[in-house]
């Protein structure tokens, strides 16, 4: 296939190296045309920063791209490539966001989290399709294959409840993880002495239900320390961790004992 894409951040990043070694790369068309540049020199590709540079000439146009951008972006691309497959890689934007401007709408939607700076293990990564065609569906399918060996055909809906878990089991979970760093950086322990911890509690959330693993003084219902942690924090004048503490706390001690 002849794929280009418009994007050039950390999914775009991912997946055109990934989809490369099977299929050509066209064009990256990004803003920024030394971000579009680097990328497109990585996949062998055309850099452009305006959507009226794009090729019709490709089987399917990649969006990946913020949110909050996919609707202009649509609305745009749409004169350039009338013809063309576009989906977009969002997992929190329905379909209808395209179909309502471009007949040949998809999605492709990786659930994972993107870093320049790391591999993606891409046979385990679930990706997600959703086409408004049969005939689209039937590509976009055979793409995700290519990709990945856990490959599922799920609604705008049904994507939109994996990305809102996926905030909580991730993005949340990475940030408490950083307020951790902060609570040991403070007295200057060293954050790796939790690495193991990290890792078995990971570990136990993907083995059981997260519910029963659930450990901790909240769990326990250990008021005492849960006011000694709060009396740390406060006297850290970390206001922030402790509404967050506090709010935390709070909902364990309601799942587990009311």
């Amino acid at each position: 296939m002849r794929i280009s894409f418009i994007g050039a951040g950390r999914v775009a990043h991912h997946l055109a190296r990934a989809l490369k070694e099977r299929h050509q790369i066209v064009q990256i068309c990004s803003r920024k045309y030394e971000h579009a540049a680097a990328l497109a020199q990585a996949v062998g590709a055309e850099a452009a920063t305006s959507f009226s540079a794009l090729k019709a000439e490709i089987d399917l146009l990649i969006i990946a791209v913020s949110d909050s951008a996919i609707a202009d972006v649509i609305q745009s691309v749409h004169r350039y490539a009338p013809e063309v497959l576009i989906a977009h890689t969002s997992g929190s934007t329905d379909i209808a966001k395209l179909t309502a401007v471009h007949p040949r709408a998809g999605v492709l939607y990786p659930l994972q989290t993107f870093s320049f700076e790391r591999e993606i293990d891409w046979a385990q990564t679930p990706v997600f399709i959703e086409a408004a065609e049969l005939q689209d569906s039937a590509i976009l399918n055979a793409l995700a294959n290519e990709l990945s060996q856990r490959v599922y055909e799920y609604t705008s809906a049904q994507r939109l409840s994996l990305h809102l878990a996926a905030v909580y089991a991730c993005n949340f979970a990475n940030y408490c993880y950083d307020m951790a760093k902060q609570v040991v950086d403070a007295q200057q322990v060293d954050f790796s002495l939790l690495y193991p911890l990290i890792l078995e509690t990971a570990q136990k959330a993907t083995a059981a239900d997260p519910k029963a693993m659930q450990t901790g003084p909240a769990m326990r219902g250990d008021k005492n320390i849960i006011a000694m942690h709060a009396e740390m924090l406060e006297q850290s004048q970390r206001q922030d961790l402790k509404a967050v503490y506090a709010l935390l706390s709070e909902q364990i001690l309601k799942r587990h004992h009311s």
